[in-house]
This record gives structure tokens, sequence and C-alpha cells, in this order.
């Protein structure tokens, strides 16, 4: 391979990880792999300057923006630091240093690296006026909303403190361990997709549209970085000793030290010690503690000289796979389950692993018996990344196949276009998506029938008399209240929340019923075009393409549900029970065609309406929400702050925009 194709692959390669760990927040890799890519291209474009591209992903900072959100430019860039995962590239760092200030002596703030979402605060007369994500560096998303429900994070700072007029302090959001696994808890139950780590967990968190989630899901944060023209102190410890006392949360493991033995020292210590903290972490940051220091060593273009960021190793560990099982979901996905031999990993003991599906087992080879490396570093979810081959001997099991019938039902097992996942679909008499549907249509999105729960609903189940969820309206006392009628304040609860089920609006009806690959937003887009389940049920794949964010596989997938005489039956017995089974006349009345075929962008600070609420009403009024704008977009729902770089592009094309009073007289007619 030549070096041009070399350095144009694995900058592809590079940019899709970036656009997987900032803007989807699914890594692919992990950090130590991603980084020592990005090294080896540094140093082959250092080579070949010939083959420089302003573009690279060596040249700019990678992104996490969310064009859901009004994007701010930061008055100061948030760079990024140069991460090492050695001690002896932590000396040239030190000696470097020691150069750059011409052997003066210096100290060195040494600070546990938080793995979390960077955020900017900015004070203004001692009051929180906006909270920016780092984003591409230059730019980033508001989360103020957000934020303001950390509650570790002040909203007005003491009067009596002497803060400076304006200041911008930065750090991590974090979502506590303790956070972490509840929440994983509860997807897990809902069979919803776990977080791999707390970092995912808290960067899809405070990007929700929704500041009512973010409260609930209680993150945290550090503040590690006090930035502005009259600040404080001359150096880096003491701005931050004074921040505390105007009520900001700082690292206590924040520690002053003079000599390169007390870095290895710090970071020798942290290394098995941060396993106890409460959140997250993957490393240490070492900064030059005196701001003059700081401005005499200066900048590169992508990171500060001053400072280092220490990464440790991912924690991993070999055992021996024994067997593998396969699990059946609710919407019938097959999972494939390593059984290894006990191994303790991040102060747990780990026997069972997640092997993803057919293709990544494939690609390991995967023998039972093989010596195989488990790793959980910052996650929650044990995974094997490798397998020992040298290991290998001639007591070595057969290779690991994909089933292919399911081990439930025996049903033969089918895989989607564009889908990784296997898939059982018989979805009317296969155990685990039976009980599953029904923990699905009781879920808190669904019906919300919170007087029932999966441990209730397999019992039900082996009793027998509850097999679909329509069962459930078919529930008598004397099944649920016990021999003695012990249970019967509980079940006169269950009947009651049954009963109140029947009031639940059509859009989460529609969710309930578990047609698969149909989410929460597709079962609201389905519900407001079609009005009614009987104008569903007849919809033609090219009707249904029609709808905004019902593709190819979701058309297909409803067509399908439908056409089964089963479901049918199904649908019908909920509709004698009472079930909405269309938009009320309500809802209807609200809705019009006022915006209809008109695709809108939402930018600035609204004072009537939030912008989830003017989204509602886009759609409401028969529009199309779009993030970004083009030649096609009809206009722009301005309010106070557009971004800059919206109205830039809308002038451009000559796109029209329309200011708020302007948006609420065009639907109301």
């Amino acid at each position: 391979m030549d070096i041009k194709t070399q350095i144009e692959q694995l900058r592809t390669e590079l940019h899709r990880c970036n656009y997987q760990y900032y803007v989807l927040n699914q890594p692919e890799i992990s950090d130590y792999e991603f980084d020592q890519k990005l090294r080896l291209l540094q140093d082959l474009e250092q080579q070949h300057p010939e083959q420089y591209d302003p573009n690279s992903p060596t040249q700019r900072v990678g992104s996490d923006l969310n064009h859901e959100f009004q994007q701010v430019v930061h008055k100061r860039p948030m760079l990024s630091l140069a991460n090492t995962y050695n001690k002896e590239e932590v000396r040239e760092w030190y000696e470097r240093v020691t150069d750059g200030l011409q052997g003066a002596s210096f100290q060195v703030c040494c600070e546990m690296k938080f793995d979390g979402l960077s955020i900017s605060l900015h004070y203004e007369q001692g009051r929180l006026v906006r909270a920016v994500t780092r984003g591409d560096g230059v730019q980033g998303d508001d989360v103020t909303e957000n934020i303001k429900t950390i509650r570790t994070i002040p909203l007005v700072l003491p009067t009596e403190s002497n803060y400076p007029t304006e200041f911008e302090i930065r750090g991590e959001v974090l979502m506590p361990w303790e956070s972490f696994e509840a929440l994983n808890r509860e997807r897990e139950a809902a069979e919803e997709p776990l977080f791999a780590n707390p970092r995912n967990a808290a960067s899809g968190t405070l990007k929700s549209k929704n500041s009512a989630v973010v409260a609930q899901r209680k993150l945290d944060a550090y503040l590690y970085y006090l930035l502005g023209e009259d600040i404080p102190g001359e150096s880096h410890y003491e701005n931050l000793q004074i921040a505390k006392t105007w009520g900001f949360k700082v690292a206590p493991q924040m520690k002053l030290v003079s000599t390169l033995q007390e870095i290895y020292d710090y970071i020798d210590y942290w290394d098995t010690e941060r396993k106890n903290l409460p959140v997250a972490t993957d490393g240490i940051v070492l900064k030059v503690n005196s701001l003059a220091q700081q401005r005499s060593l200066g900048m590169t273009a992508k990171s500060p000289r001053w400072a280092i960021a220490y990464k440790f190793m991912a924690e991993r560990q070999s055992t021996i796979l024994r067997e593998v099982t396969f699990q059946v979901g609710r919407t019938g996905a097959i999972t494939p389950v390593a059984n290894m031999d006990p191994v303790q990993l991040s102060g747990t003991i780990v026997r069972r692993a997640t092997l993803n599906n057919e293709d990544f087992i494939r690609n390991l080879d995967l023998h039972i018996g093989d010596h195989v490396f488990v790793e959980k570093g910052g996650e929650i979810i044990p995974k094997i990344v490798d397998v020992d081959l040298d290991a290998r001997d001639e007591n070595l099991g057969p290779r690991v196949e994909f089933i292919s019938r399911c081990p439930e039902c025996g049903t033969p097992l089918v895989r989607y276009e564009g889908e990784a996942a296997h898939y059982c679909p018989n979805e009317t008499s296969c155990p685990p998506q039976l009980k599953g549907r029904i923990e699905h249509f009781i879920s808190r999105k669904a019906m919300n029938i919170d007087s029932l729960g999966p441990e209730t609903i397999a019992e039900y189940f082996r009793r027998g008399f509850v097999k679909d969820p329509a069962d459930l309206y078919e529930i008598r006392r004397d099944q649920i209240s016990g021999a003695r009628g012990q249970k019967d304040k509980s079940a006169s609860k269950i009947l009651q929340g049954i009963q109140e089920s029947t009031k639940v609006p059509f859009e989460r009806v529609l969710y309930a019923l578990g047609i698969r690959f149909v989410g929460e937003i597709a079962a609201k887009s389905l519900a407001r075009n079609f009005k009614s389940v009987d104008n569903l049920a007849k919809a033609s794949l090219e009707d249904l393409l029609q709808v905004n964010g019902i593709g190819q596989v979701i058309a297909q997938s409803v067509q399908t549900w439908f056409q089964n005489p089963q479901n049918q039956w199904f649908v019908e017995r909920l509709r004698s029970y009472g079930v909405q089974m269309e938009l009320s006349e309500d809802s209807l009345s609200q809705h019009t065609d006022r915006l209809a075929g008109q695709s809108i962008v939402i930018s600035g600070v609204f004072a009537h309406h939030s912008r989830d609420e003017y989204k509602a009403l886009i759609e409401q009024h028969g529009g199309k929400n779009v993030g970004s704008i083009s030649a096609k977009t009809s206009f722009v729902l301005a309010g106070e702050n557009m971004g800059p770089a919206k109205l830039e592009k809308a002038q451009k094309l000559g796109i029209r925009i329309v200011t708020e009073d302007e948006f609420l007289g065009m639907i109301e007619g």
C-alpha cells in the first residue's frame, strides 16, 4: 500500500471514529486504539508534508455538536490535551517544559482525568448565564437549561464572595457509578440498548431535549479550570481553591508536586485507588501550575504545551471460554453470551460477557476452550476483545457457530437487511417474546400500568391466564387476590391500573403494540399521519414511506405486522375492551395542514414556548422539523440569538426568516 493511500485510509477511519464517539456516543474502538492510530497518522504526515490536509483528524478537535441545540462560539477555544500511555513520554514532556522555561523551577498540578463530557460555564455578576459543551473546540452546544438541573453546579454565587464580574469555569459533567448502574438496570428491564459506560450515559443525558430526564438521572460535575480577564490568583491551583469558596465542586484529589518522581508516585497511587472513586476516571492530567509560565510555554495548534494527559490502560484479564449460550429478547433479537471461568476485573467477578452478534464471533474465530481477553476499563459491561492464539493446543474445542434456530421455540432465525442481529420471527408463540411483549405493553412510555411488573407478569404467564397483553383486560379478581383474599388490596390496584390504561392516547397504544422497529417517535409520527389503527392497517408501502422518519425497514415491518391474522385479532380484542384505537376528537381538532409540505428549521431562544413545544406545534400543523438549512428548507423559525452560521447560510440561500410572533400567527390562521 502506498503512503498516500495509507494516510487517506487512516483519515477516513479516524473521522468515522470521531463521529461514533462524539456525535453518536457509540465508540467502536477503545481510546487506546484511537490514540495509536492518530499518532501513526501524525507521524506519517510529518514524514510526508506534501500530504498535508487542513481537514485531517490531526488538525482539529473531535466534535460532539448536536444540531438540536443552539450553537455558541467559545470566547476562548477549548483545546484538547496531548495524550500518553507511558511514563517515558511523561518524562519527555517534563523535559520539554524544563527546556521551555530555560531551567527555571516550576510546580506541576496533578489532577484526576474524569471520564465525562467537557463543559464551559459562563458567569456574569455572580449568575450562571450560559453553559456550552466543548463541541469542536471553536463552538459548542448551548445546554444551559439541562445544566441547571445538576445540583452541584451553582446557579447564583454567594454575594459575599469576591468573584470577578465576568469569568468562565470549565469542568466535566459526569454520571456517578451508582446512577449509571441504576439507569442501565432500568434500560435492561425495558430491553433498551445499554449505555456502554458513564461517559456515554452522561453525554446522552446532557443532550436530552427534556430537562426533566436530565434531572432524574442525577448527573454530577467537577470543575478544573478558571479563565477570565480578572481572575484572582497567579496560579492554577490557587484559582481552583478560590473557586471552591465560591461554591464550585473541585476534585479533592488535586496535588501540587515539584519533581518527576512525585508525578510518578501520583500516577502509581491513583492507578489502583481510582477504582474506589464514585465516578469514572481514565487517567491523570498534569498542568504547569504558574499562569505566567503557562503563557510563556504557549500552545500548539491543537493543545497547550504546558499540560499533558496520562491515560490508564483499560484493565484486561485472560480467562477460558467454556460455553456460548443464546438469549432471546422481547423483539426476538438473539444475543450470544460467553460463559467463562470466573475472573476478577475492576473489582468485580466476571463470568459472562456479551459477544454481540454472528459477525463479531466470526471475526474473532472463537473456539470453545479458547483463552480470551476480557476488558472492562471504564465500561460496566464486560466484553471479549481478543483471543490468545498462542495459547491454543490440541485440547481446543469446536469453533463457535451461531445458531440457526430459536433456542426457545425452534423457529428458523432471520437476519434483516442492514441488521447485524438475528431474530426469531415467531412473535406470536415464542415464550420470551410473549412475556417481553406484555412487559413492553405495560411499561411507562406505553400503557403505563405501573401496578404490574415483570415478576408479576412472569407469574401470570406461568399460571397460564395471561398469554398476550389483551388477556390483561380479562383478569378476574379471584385469579389474583390469593386463595383467601390476602392480596385483595393489591388486586384492586392492579385492576384499577388496567382499567385506567384504556384512557391512554392512541399514539402510545400504537407504541405499546410492540411492532418490531416501531419506537416511541415512529409510533407518534404514524399515529399523527394515519389518525387511526384502521387507516394504518390499510396503508400501502408507499403511503408509509411518505411519513417523516419512516424508512423501508419500519414500513415493511408495519405492513407485515398488520397482515398477520393473529395481530388483527389482537387489535380487535383491545378495541373491544375500550383501548383507544384512533386519535381523540380533541387531538384531531388541534391538527391542521397549515404547514403541510413545509420543512422548517428552528434556531435561537424563544419567549412564548420552548423549542420542543415549537417542534410539536410544527408537527401538529403538518410541517416537518429538520436540523440543518438547505435549499429545500421552507423557512427558519428564529428566536433571539439565532446561530450566526445558520443565519449566514439562510441569507446565502435566500431562505425566509420567520419570527416567533409571525409563526404563531401562521398556525393560528
